[in-house]
């Protein structure tokens, strides 16, 4: 009987991830589809490459030694891989039975689909949507417009920005084409800024309720807000923006971004966090400045994607203030 070939590899970016590795490990190891599993772990300095060592051995170890941040590790493990697709997941994530097949069986439909989504539901809160993919707004904001809602909703096969690299599946062969994911982003938004890249370029990314994964949240950075998510994702915010706005598009949204700048200036005042957003501010524009050559291109024929994607950015808006 002639072994199953894998059309899939499963990629796990780990750092310290003791606490959850064993239990996502042991879903993937359920899963009805054979799949290639990578490891990459960024110098984890807890007892997780040991535990991957002695009772996983039939999964690739990639040890980098050092902690180089999200984006690093998954352009490590995606161009190591060996499949036609790459299946992202956080360490701190469950798989249900049938996720790496529905994945598989929605980015086969059609070529120019650059990823697929899954529907993450909250581990400690199972009813409750923790992400059903990602959409940019005007206001300069990402945001999963499912999260904290009954895992009731959002039943459908949908469009969206970009799919959350914590659960998603993507073609290999377009990452050569749009670029991998930018290390400069070290961890967050790494996945809007490729996912809206993919976008400018013409593909697509669809969220897909079926593949169910149950994700702990923060299992690295600790809480949902912090000084150091909070510096790093304003930054890179800003650093998004500059990267995939032309300079019309960044003047058309401008009031906008300033606005939604100011609004979060007040949450994060109320929530303590105002130095690490100012810092973030500051990081970005610096970031920006130095990273000039990480621009992405305009094109011709990539002028009307960026037409529709700024009809998105307004609708998104309002999606996102009517809640």
């Amino acid at each position: 009987m002639e072994k199953e070939i894998a059309e899939v590899t499963i990629l796990i970016p780990n750092y310290n991830g003791i606490k959850y590795v064993k239990d996502c490990f042991e879903s993937i190891k359920k899963q009805t589809i054979r799949s290639e599993v990578i490891i990459v772990d960024n110098g984890s300095t807890d007892k997780s490459l040991a535990l991957i060592k002695e009772e996983y051995p039939e999964f690739e170890l990639i040890e980098l030694g050092e902690n180089t941040g999200f984006a690093n590790a998954v352009n490590v493990g995606i161009k190591s891989a060996k499949t036609e697709f790459v299946f992202l997941l956080n360490n701190d994530t469950v798989l249900e039975k049938h996720a790496t097949e529905h994945l598989l069986k929605t980015i086969k439909k059609d070529k120019k689909i650059f990823s697929i989504s899954s529907k993450m539901l909250q581990m400690k809160e199972p009813h409750n949507i923790d992400d059903c993919g990602d959409l940019y707004c005007a206001l300069g904001w990402a945001f999963s417009p499912g999260r904290d809602k009954s895992k009731s909703n959002y039943r459908k096969l949908a469009p969206i920005t970009s799919a959350c690299a914590g659960a998603a599946i993507y073609r290999k062969k377009i990452f050569e084409e749009i670029g991998y994911f930018d290390d400069e982003h070290f961890c967050y938004l790494e996945d809007v800024d490729v996912g809206y890249r993919a976008r400018i370029y013409g593909y697509k990314n669809i969220y897909d309720p079926g593949a169910i994964v149950y994700h702990a949240g923060s299992g690295t950075s600790g809480s949902r807000y912090n000084e150091f998510k909070e510096k790093l994702t304003v930054a890179n915010n800003i650093y998004f923006i500059y990267k995939n706005f032309p300079l019309l598009q960044l003047i058309i949204n401008l009031p906008l971004i300033l606005m939604g700048i100011l609004i979060k200036m007040v949450y994060f005042y109320k929530k303590g966090l105002i130095k690490a957003y100012l810092k973030g501010l500051s990081d970005g524009i610096r970031k920006s400045s130095s990273n000039t050559d990480r621009k992405v291109e305009i094109r011709l024929k990539n002028i009307p994607n960026y037409v529709v994607l700024q009809l998105e950015l307004w609708w998104n808006c309002i999606r996102r203030l009517v809640g």
